[in-house]
């Protein structure tokens, strides 16, 4: 069973890059949620990366890199509101869909022709990236350190709470606090003529056309098949509502505004959209932690990141 790290120290970080580039599993924190990274270029590793997650194999997987400089390892026919996007977004909460050149397999793509490029937030995830490039590695597959279909980890005790039954001992589990978004990246498909969403995120098309000066168009190719696209995702084990209305001994979600019925038990009562982001997975996993059978949830309202939170509510809720 794989243990947590948490005094994350440059030499942690270094033998973390090592483990990884010698095939083995490493966890490690996001601002967006935790992921659990194996070498992008090494079958074997990508192959039980997918095992310990339970993952479809032919799931694509994200690609986290070190530096704009490995973008061009990775991806061809880059447009120029791409480039755009990485630089005023990067690093940062969004994933950015091009065109695979042949470093970026099968194993990773989902045997698709375009691959998904992101450089995180996070001082640690940065550093790890950093010693695993000096080590000759081009890119961490890294999707949310979780069973496919669950709730995604935000701290690494969600991580091991998670996998410690599928995790070796080598592997590593890296302690970086909670996340500070709470929910995965925006994924933006860079293909096509114009941007389109495929995932919403912390980086909403507002956001996007402002950087790009191009107006975002819905996906034209429903079979682009991308991270957290299925339509049960996000998903604890209680049964998901989206409504208010909790009866005694279930669970509610809502803005602090929005009062707790008798007898319910109130799981997370955000004051802001972006608290509710940061807190929305902790919260669907203290249900279950607390064995609620059902949990109602009231979604936000407005643009913006509250439009990624109802994705994600809906799916949890199987209305994806």
């Amino acid at each position: 069973m794989a243990s947590i790290i948490s005094q994350c120290s440059l030499d942690v970080l270094r033998q973390a890059a090592e483990n990884l580039k010698t095939g083995g599993l490493v966890a490690f924190p996001t601002e967006t949620v935790y992921g659990i990274g194996a070498d992008a270029e090494n079958s074997e590793a990508i192959t039980r990366m997918y095992a310990v997650k339970g993952r479809p194999a032919d799931h694509p997987v994200i690609v986290h890199i070190a530096d704009l400089d490995a973008v061009d390892y990775w991806a061809k026919e880059i447009p120029d509101y791409a480039i755009a996007l990485m630089r005023d977004f990067w690093p940062g909460p969004m994933t950015l869909l091009l065109q695979r050149t042949d470093k970026a397999q099968d194993f990773v793509t989902g045997n698709q022709e375009i691959v998904g490029l992101r450089m995180p937030a996070h001082t640690l995830a940065l550093n790890l990236l950093g010693e695993f490039k000096k080590l000759g590695g081009n890119g961490v597959a890294a999707p949310s350190a979780n069973r496919y279909g669950a709730v995604s980890p935000t701290t690494a005790e969600a991580v091991s709470a998670e996998l410690k039954d599928y995790l070796e001992p080598r592997d590593q589990i890296l302690d970086g606090g909670p996340s500070l978004v709470g929910v995965e990246s925006t994924i933006i498909d860079c293909t096509k003529d114009n941007p389109s969403i495929l995932r919403p995120g912390a980086v909403t098309a507002e956001m996007i056309e402002e950087s790009t000066g191009i107006i975002v168009v819905e996906p034209d190719d429903k079979k682009v098949r991308v991270s957290g696209s299925h339509k049960q995702h996000y998903a604890p084990q209680a049964k998901v509502y989206v409504d208010g209305a909790a009866k005694s001994g279930e669970g509610l979600i809502a803005m602090s505004d929005i009062e707790t019925p008798s007898g319910a038990v109130r799981l997370s009562a955000p004051r802001s959209i972006e608290e509710y982001a940061r807190t929305l997975y902790s919260a669907l996993r203290g249900g279950d932690k607390e064995g609620l059978g059902v949990i109602h949830i009231v979604p936000p309202q407005g643009e913006g990141l509250a439009v990624a939170i109802r994705d994600r509510i809906n799916r949890a809720a199987s209305l994806g």
